[in-house]
């Protein structure tokens, strides 16, 4: 079993520049159509956009998410490693499984969150200074109803030019399997708060959600090791 340190050193994110910091955040407008509410229970989403830390930390201070999960998604259970998946390889993307109440916030509002702040959707198979095709963005629909709402979404945003490039994110592999990540990975901005990678890269984000969707912003994260006691 790998300690947190001995995995801080290991970690490909931590490696990146420091010199490197956030993408700045872009204010977009929501979705023209979003998806329906069900009468009752929680949905997930499923999002690759970068080093899953920054991804979980931005979910992780959303109203109505009751867990956000780094994992990887798109590949093989066999390869579902970070050292293998690191390799840029296995197909898998570095992701989150998103779990939220749909009567308290919609999913075409996670989409809008995850386009604006929680990573930069023109960046194809890299993210900042993360660079592999574990790194891409990816929205993994987990039915036909959030595969057309983010198609539809990206094209909206794309014929709106709300970015200088075109959109790169993926949506067409449904219902991909998702495994959870190793534990040290798991809240991992919030445990590692000084940690200069999570300062420079990370940070940023969290406070760009602050500002741009206060609506929906929640102080105190939600962290995997209290969701699961609550399951």
């Amino acid at each position: 079993m790998m300690d947190r340190f001995s995995a801080l050193l290991v970690a490909a994110c931590a490696f990146a520049p420091l010199a490197a910091r956030a993408e700045p955040a872009v204010q977009i407008p929501p979705p023209a159509v979003d998806a329906s509410a069900p009468a009752a229970g929680l949905e997930t989403a499923v999002l690759a956009g970068g080093c899953f830390w920054g991804v979980q930390a931005v979910y992780q201070h959303v109203k109505g998410v009751t867990n956000a999960v780094s994992g990887y998604a798109g590949g093989a259970k066999k390869d579902a490693e970070y050292e293998i998946v690191s390799s840029g390889t296995t197909g898998h993307a570095e992701s989150v499984q998103v779990t939220f109440d749909p009567k308290q916030i919609s999913y075409g509002k996670i989409l809008q969150i995850y386009f604006s702040v929680a990573h930069n959707p023109t960046e194809l198979n890299y993210q900042g200074p993360d660079h592999g095709t574990q790194y891409r963005s990816e929205i993994f629909p987990q039915d036909a109803e959030q595969a057309k709402v983010a198609r539809d979404y990206i094209a909206q945003l794309d014929a709106a030019h709300v970015f200088k490039q075109p959109i790169v994110t993926k949506t067409g592999t449904m219902r991909a399997a998702f495994y959870p990540a190793e534990g040290y990975h798991q809240d991992y901005a919030v445990n590692h708060p000084y940690q200069p990678y999570i300062v420079y890269n990370d940070a940023p984000k969290v406070e760009n959600l602050k500002k741009l969707f206060p609506d929906v912003w929640r102080e105190k994260p939600v962290v995997v090791s209290e969701a699961a006691k609550g399951e």
